[in-house]
C-alpha cells in the first residue's frame, strides 16, 4: 500500500494495465471512495482498498488490471479490522 497522505480529490485512478478505472472522490477509512459521476461508475460511488495502491504520482496507480479492479470493487468502505479482499 502506498502512502494515501498524497492521494487528492478527482485524482484519476489507473489499473496496473494503465486503464481508467475511476476518479477519487476521498479517502473513506480504509478505502478509496470513486466519483459517481465518472462514466464506469454508473452512478453509484464504489469503494477500492487502499491495500489495493501500488503508487501515488499525478494518478492513483493500483497492482491490479482495470477490468479486474471493477469487477472486485466494492459498495462499501473497508472498515477498520476488517480485511480488506486479496492483491
Amino acid at each position: 500500500m502506498s502512502d494515501t497522505s498524497k492521494v487528492r480529490e478527482h485524482m484519476e485512478v489507473v489499473g496496473s494495465d494503465g486503464g481508467h478505472v475511476g476518479r477519487v472522490d476521498k479517502v473513506e477509512g480504509l478505502s478509496l471512495k470513486l466519483t459517481r459521476d465518472d462514466p464506469d461508475a454508473r452512478g453509484e460511488h464504489h469503494y477500492i482498498p487502499v491495500a489495493w495502491v501500488a503508487s501515488v504520482d499525478q494518478s492513483v496507480r493500483l497492482g491490479k488490471p482495470a477490468m479486474t479492479v471493477q469487477q472486485e470493487w466494492q459498495a462499501h468502505p473497508v472498515q477498520e479490522g476488517e480485511y480488506p479482499p486479496d492483491m
